[in-house]
């Protein structure tokens, strides 16, 4: 079954995105690129196929739609999507309660959520719109401009990184939020698009597969998925809730060596240890 697997998340999404069933628990698996997709070399090793151990469950909101996912201070930050019902808020872990909220404009779609010097910014999905609020009281303190779709963000040292539904990272100023460069996507040398949620954990960016019970770990630098993290347990846990109910939302506590994840509508926020290949 892990030999399918890999094969099938291996392969790109060039053109729209098609699913095949891949296994006996969770959601489908990229489906196969044109053949005129560039051929993984017969030198380079298989992406690894990683595991994960849930190391505990929390409450999670079943009416949030869960675009962005961040830890700060103590707290979980989301960011939530649909027309009407998108915000940003700040929640507390224990028991999922939301403690404060900012209301996104009801025409719009939120999605991806980032820190930046004491500022969370949150993107909206084509409205070309990101938000600026004040990390600690929740107030709207300006907005930015992008172009193309808004789906995932996170941030570095120095940059933001989004994605957009491509097969690419787009690297961004945290003031302007002009573009600096893209980075193409690739695993076994070929394009994988529907990236969405983003998380930086330590050095690489981790990333959901939109509509897959699958995480990647992506080399920002160079774009290349280094791991492949299987979470189709933590989604036949959940159970069949809805078509968009799916993964999405990763966050990442560096000081307390803690990852979370959650999906759209889920029930259920695990906090994960992602179990390494021995060296």
């Amino acid at each position: 079954m892990i030999g399918k697997v890999m094969i099938a998340v291996g392969l790109a999404l060039a053109g729209p995105a098609v699913f095949v069933r891949a296994g006996d628990a969770g959601q489908g698996t990229p489906a196969a690129a044109p053949a005129a997709a560039p051929a993984a070399s017969p030198t380079t090793a298989p992406v690894p196929m990683l595991t994960a151990t849930v190391v505990a469950r929390y409450p999670h909101d079943t009416t949030a739609f869960t675009e962005g996912l961040l830890w700060h201070d103590g707290a979980l930050y989301e960011s939530t999507g649909q027309p009407g019902a998108s915000d940003v808020r700040r929640v507390r872990l224990a028991d999922g309660k939301t403690l404060a909220k900012a209301t996104i404009p009801a025409a719009q779609f939120g999605e991806g959520l980032a820190l930046w010097a004491g500022q969370l910014i949150s993107l909206t999905w084509h409205d070309g719109i990101a938000h600026r609020w004040d990390v600690r009281t929740l107030k709207p303190k300006g907005q930015l401009r992008y172009t193309g779709e808004g789906w995932g963000l996170t941030a570095d040292a120095t940059s933001l990184i989004q994605s957009d539904g491509s097969a690419a990272l787009i690297v961004r100023d945290p003031v302007t939020l002009a573009e600096r460069r893209r980075v193409p996507v690739t695993i076994d040398g070929r394009p994988l698009r529907d990236i969405n949620e983003l998380e930086y954990v330590r050095g690489a960016v981790l990333a959901n597969v939109w509509r897959t019970g699958f995480l990647v770990r992506i080399d920002p630098a160079t774009g290349r998925v280094t791991a492949i993290v299987d979470l189709r347990p933590l989604v036949a846990e959940i159970g069949p809730t809805g078509t968009d109910s799916v993964l999405n939302g990763i966050a990442w506590d560096a000081k307390g060596d803690r990852l979370f994840v959650t999906g759209k509508y889920w029930r259920t926020l695990f906090e994960i240890r992602i179990d390494e290949p021995r060296r």
